[in-house]
């Protein structure tokens, strides 16, 4: 295709993402909002792939789902409230927790629905959903700004689905075999090079566009957990969430060791040096004595929250 032509080789996460944007909004291809950089791309035709969901039979089988906020998703998550599942939707940010979970009030018409399935709705018909909450999701929704038919995906770069996932890995509410699925315009469907994919990528096993129902066959692992050292004081301070999994996972013995934590100071030999060009933040004087803790090492692969940083840096005005 002409985009994935001018993709070319020897490009970044950040250059495909780049080229997708430009081309969406070129081609008057991008809907409400825009422009859709930045963003995981709202597109024309967006409605129309979400009804390939009913296509599937995880769908028809799935109790618990879970759907990023993105707009493009809008369709599935109204779908899910008109087939009576459990429909768990990410907080904003995760400032205030993990999911929240839309319940429409009694009785609720078609059109009420349909504004439960929107970021409205998010904010009015839902209730938080704790971590003692007995979640166990049969089926991930996400956005994507670009994806392969290997299922190989690129997000918008804030890293915040790898992180839901690797929490949800975390709270015991997915496994190995959960199934994923985002929905794109053809045009996100590219190839990407192997060459990007890192550890903390989460993969999907299921495209849908509006003429496409694509089954991708992805054996490669999915994360399975979160790499506590590649996660700053920073962004703990503004997650509380996370410092609630971290002590249970400290309780359980895993290392849960933060970014810049000194870890010549815990005595523990075995644990490996950060990589080279690791950025050392300092504390976040806000809170006191919440990067502490130590314990055995964490499992081999887990989320490595590389692009996470952009968002929870103060000078980028987020």
């Amino acid at each position: 295709s002409e985009l994935q032509e001018a993709l070319g080789l020897g490009v970044s996460k950040q250059d495909i993402r780049e080229q997708i944007w430009d081309y969406m909004e070129s081609q008057n291809l991008a809907d409400f909002p825009r422009p859709v950089h930045h963003r995981i791309p709202n597109f024309k035709g967006s409605y129309l792939a979400c009804q390939n969901i009913r296509d599937l039979e995880v769908f028809a089988r799935t109790q618990e789902v879970k759907v990023d906020p993105d707009k493009p998703l809008e369709g599935v998550r109204l779908l899910a409230l008109q087939s009576k599942k459990t429909l768990l939707v990410p907080t904003p940010r995760l400032r205030t927790g993990l999911f929240n979970k839309i319940t429409p009030p009694p009785g609720a018409t078609k059109d009420i629905l349909r504004k439960c399935a929107t970021s409205q709705g998010v904010r009015n018909y839902s209730t938080p959903v704790g971590l003692d909450s007995r979640v166990l999701v049969d089926l991930v929704v996400v956005g994507s700004v670009a994806v392969s038919e290997k299922g190989w995906r690129i997000g918008k770069g804030e890293g915040y689905a790898d992180l839901e996932y690797a929490m949800m890995v975390s709270m015991g509410a997915v496994s190995q075999g959960t199934p994923v699925v985002t929905i794109v315009h053809d045009c996100q469907v590219i190839n990407i090079p192997e060459a990007l994919l890192e550890d903390h990528d989460l993969t999907v096993d299921y495209i849908l566009t509006p003429t496409r129902v694509i089954a991708t066959g992805c054996e490669r692992p999915k994360p399975t957990g979160i790499l506590w050292s590649k996660i700053s004081c920073e962004v703990m301070g503004k997650i509380p969430i996370l410092r609630s999994l971290r002590d249970r996972e400290r309780q359980a013995g895993k290392d849960v060791t933060l970014q810049d934590e000194p870890r010549h100071l815990l005595g523990t030999s075995s644990l490996q040096p950060p990589p080279l060009g690791t950025v050392r933040r300092p504390r976040d004087p806000h809170q006191p004595g919440s990067c502490s803790g130590q314990g055995e090492d964490g499992p081999a692969n887990t989320v490595y929250l590389a692009s996470f940083w952009k968002t929870c840096n103060p000078h980028t005005g987020e």
